[in-house]
């Protein structure tokens, strides 16, 4: 048995294979039409709502045939009853088109054991009925094979040609409807349409897909059962090895390939002398049955003898429909309500399902709604219009004809949703399908679930929940403003999605501001409204970096100018003053965090939103207390000291020395960066260079010489930061200002009662203002651009300093102390010259103020210069 399961599958490979692309496949040719119907005790249906035959059903067989036909054609109903064994001669019926007696139809009833039922179609001539039952009983087998292969090839194609027909009723300029339509389609009907299809400019993706390429059928066990004659006995593993009704493809089917190119060549192999045997593949309407042809018939011999597949004699196989979403909530409110099933793709490609009805499991009436298979819909659809016509049957029709189900709860009237359970027949069987929910009020109490935020100028995806959502009709963003906004919704995926519709809402052309999401609901005509805020796009947050146990972190994203604060750790971070712009801006906060890395933080938009951001925590920065400094200044040849009014003005001609400590042991890869405020200029401070020097394993004293660290241009609020052997910079910590001073080599005054006095030396411009007494109340400002080597200051009002301002520091107080006071003379009241040297050098001589000093002791000012003016007499 095992060899001839290979043998057979071998064959259909090669058969497959060889013909896959032969146009003998491609049944295209109108045949005959036959009238059909089936009585079963007291029912009759029209052949297309028949899916089966059983023993005793009575079949009414007549010819449609033109009035103009001129070739007598005979009909053959034969029976079949396995493989191996032949059926006796009186299950061969023989119709003779064209006599009189057969003008209102033959009835032929259904033989006990039969098992298969065949209709030929064949010419006249002589011995013609007794040779088609001689061939018939002679092989039994293969004829078989041919009724089941007929009737699966049937199916496929009437699946086929209703998606083509569907699809031609599609808006060809619409291609969401071409999508939505296909793909419901291709649902129910259990098909695999080219996708390459909807690549193509939208006007020609109809065409495509009707006529440019075939959809694939994917594989439907509930008809390939029903074309199966016998599903149990000894002839069925002999059926189920040789059957060519597999082809190869992990059970995909091809328009015109599998079962249909197997059985052109399985008919052909019944070809004699006197006939040759044609497939009609059956397209049923109504009671006519019409037949789609692969080649022409013949009346010439050999004689075309066409073979037609009728309905397997077997038990009914229910279709297996189930609901497309296990979750899924129909509305009872929608005038044209949907209820989308699958898992039987025959209800909706043929009129085997018929007289379907919705229960509601609910008190009250009507308990029943009518319902329709519409497979461009996608599943079975209210049809209000239609009765239902129940089946007379000798028993009638009770839930005790029916399948086993569970308990169903019953509703009333104004719950929100209850149950409703498919009910119909199955041909002459009656049937029930699937339960599910229903929703027969309006839903209410609308809310955004999700942290998605609307932004103008772009797409947005929304989650909307509400108490009952499978009533919702519209739903569009409106202002009083601006026109409606369509919004598209479906039912939200997920464990948690009941009651939850996900929102497509395109904003591209909408402005900020507020709007609402209006909800229209079935059978309602005010819209339930909820509030929208749509804030600016252009706001990206990219992360936020911070040192652990830092009060100070840096964001970095697009659009930043509108944060208000990041929250990390219940620690607020608001923007500081540090050269923040659009896409870097420095935060501050009271305290220090130390959050882990790839944590989120919340901030805070102007407009009222927040958004997460992604926290980016890097090692704690190195730290270093500051125990002490002591700035010197180094005292130049034939200058007089300058005395600084605070400690922390630190002399850019001087020297340097601070004390730090850690409070681990110093790495001695650590550094010291010191450089001014505005980071103008820095310099690196470390043991290496021999700057840095350690006292103990915690403490480090490092020197610093200013003038040559920075250069005679530098000046500023200084300060200095430990820096890791990685780069991490710790934080800044101040060491007091920078300044520059002037080098006064000497002060040459007349007398004490003379206003001004005159100043030399250079780099006279570092200093800002000079004044008499210490609360400078009456200054003498340096002019900007000034760069002479003497300058005009007020007398000393106590004779002996000269206070000053630095332009480095103007907020200070220097003090220059006159080696020799001016002093009023005792001996005569003439008034003096006197100048204040160094204390190196002795005291000038007094001059006589009636005659000009001499260049050497009082150079005279320059006329341009505005200082004080000359000495008077």
């Amino acid at each position: 048995m095992k060899i001839l399961k290979v043998a057979a599958c071998l064959l259909a490979m090669s058969f497959a294979a060889a013909l896959r692309a032969d146009d003998k496949a491609r049944f295209d040719l109108s045949g005959p039409t036959i009238d059909i119907r089936v009585t079963r005790g007291n029912s009759t249906l029209p052949i297309a709502q028949v899916p089966n035959l059983q023993p005793g059903d009575r079949i009414w067989i007549k010819a449609d045939l033109p009035p103009s036909q001129s070739n007598h054609l005979i009909l053959i109903v034969a029976f079949l009853r396995g493989t191996t064994n032949e059926p006796p001669d009186n299950w061969f019926t023989e119709i003779d088109t064209w006599e009189k007696k057969t003008a209102e139809g033959t009835t032929v009833t259904v033989p006990n054991g039969a098992e298969e039922a065949l209709l030929f179609i064949a010419p006249e001539t002589g011995g013609d009925f007794k040779t088609l039952r001689s061939a018939v009983k002679g092989k039994p087998g293969l004829f078989i094979r041919a009724d089941a292969d007929l009737n699966e090839a049937s199916f496929e194609q009437q699946r086929i040609e209703h998606y083509l027909a569907a699809m031609k009723a599609v808006p060809q300029d619409d291609p969401k409807a071409i999508q939505e339509h296909s793909a419901k389609l291709a649902a129910t009907l259990a098909l695999k349409p080219n996708a390459d299809c909807f690549k193509q400019p939208i006007d020609q993706q109809v065409l495509c897909l009707t006529q440019s390429s075939a959809p694939v059928l994917l594989d439907d066990g509930h008809g390939q059962s029903i074309a199966e004659a016998i599903s149990s006995g000894p002839s069925s593993d002999f059926i189920n090895a040789a059957s060519y009704t597999q082809p190869v493809g992990a059970g995909l089917y091809s328009a015109y390939v599998g079962a249909v190119v197997d059985l052109v060549h399985l008919v052909g192999m019944l070809r004699t002398a006197q006939y040759q045997y044609i497939p009609g593949l059956s397209f049923p309407q109504g009671s006519s049955l019409s037949l789609r042809l692969n080649a022409p018939p013949s009346f010439h011999k050999p004689e075309s003898v066409i073979v037609i597949g009728l309905p397997a004699i077997q038990k009914a196989k229910l279709p297996p429909l189930h609901p497309h979403d296990a979750n899924q909530v129909a509305c009872l409110l929608q005038p044209k309500m949907i209820i989308p099933l699958e898992g039987a793709p025959l209800v909706f490609s043929s009129s085997f399902a018929h007289g379907l009805v919705l229960r509601l499991n609910r008190t009250g009436v009507p308990t029943d709604i009518p319902l329709t298979p519409d497979a461009f819909e996608g599943g079975l659809v209210v049809a209000k219009e239609e009765k239902r016509e129940p089946l007379v049957d000798p028993k009638p029709q009770d839930d005790s004809a029916l399948p086993a189900k569970p308990d169903v709860k019953i509703g009333t009237t104004t719950d929100l949703t209850i149950t409703g359970t498919v009910r119909g027949y199955w041909g002459f069987d009656p049937f029930e399908g699937p339960t599910i929910t229903l929703q027969q009020v309006k839903g209410k109490d609308w809310k955004i679930v999700d942290n998605a935020q609307l932004l103008a100028g772009q797409e947005n995806h929304l989650t909307l929940k509400g108490d009952g959502s499978a009533c919702i009709e519209h739903i569009a963003l409106t202002s009083g403003d601006t026109k409606d906004v369509d919004v598209s919704f479906k039912p939200a995926a997920g464990k948690d999605a009941k009651d939850k519709l996900a929102l497509d809402v395109s904003l591209k052309t909408v402005q900020p501001g507020g709007y609402s999401l209006a909800i229209q609901q079935y059978g309602d005509s005010e819209r339930d409204k909820v509030p929208l805020t749509a804030y600016t796009a252009g706001i990206h947050l990219d992360a936020i970096k911070i040192h652990g146990g830092d009060k100070t972190a840096v964001l970095t994203g697009q659009g930043l100018k509108d944060v208000v604060s990041i929250e990390i750790e219940k620690q607020t971070f608001t923007p500081s003053a540090e050269s923040n712009d659009d896409k870097t801006i420095h935060l501050q906060a009271d305290n220090g965090v130390s959050p882990e890395d790839g944590s989120s933080a919340t901030a805070k938009l102007k407009d009222g939103r927040t958004m997460p951001v992604k926290i980016s925590a890097e090692a704690a920065r190195p730290e270093l207390k500051l125990l002490s400094f002591k700035a010197t200044s180094v005292q130049k040849d034939g200058a007089l000291p300058v005395s600084f009014g605070t400690k922390d003005d630190i002399l850019l001609e001087g020297k340097l020395t601070f004390v730090v400590q850690t409070k681990d042991a110093f790495p001695r890869t650590q550094t010291i960066e010191v450089g001014t405020a505005d980071g103008s200029v820095h310099t690196v401070l470390s043991l290496a260079t021999n700057n840095l020097v350690l006292q103990d394993d915690h403490t480090a004293v490092a020197t610093l010489d200013p003038l040559k660290a920075f250069g005679q241009s530098a000046f500023g609020k200084l300060q200095m930061r430990p820096v890791a052997a990685d780069g991490t910079p710790g934080n800044w910590t101040p060491l007091g200002v920078l300044v520059r001073a002037p080098d006064i080599t000497a002060i040459h005054c007349t007398t004490p009662e003379a206003p001004t006095c005159t100043i030399v030396g250079s780099n006279l411009f570092f200093a800002q203002s000079f004044a008499a007494a210490k609360d400078f109340s009456n200054p003498t400002d340096v002019p900007s651009g000034f760069a002479e080597n003497n300058f005009g200051v007020p007398t000393p009002s106590d004779g002996a300093n000269l206070y000053l301002k630095l332009r480095d520091d103007p907020s200070a107080v220097a003090t220059i102390t006159l080696p020799n006071p001016v002093q009023k003379p005792t001996s005569s009241p003439s008034s003096t010259s006197q100048t204040a040297t160094p204390a190196t050098e002795p005291a000038p001589e007094v001059q006589d103020t009636t005659t000009a000093p001499s260049s050497e002791s009082v150079p005279a000012p320059k006329p341009d210069r505005p200082s004080a003016p000359p000495p008077q007499d």
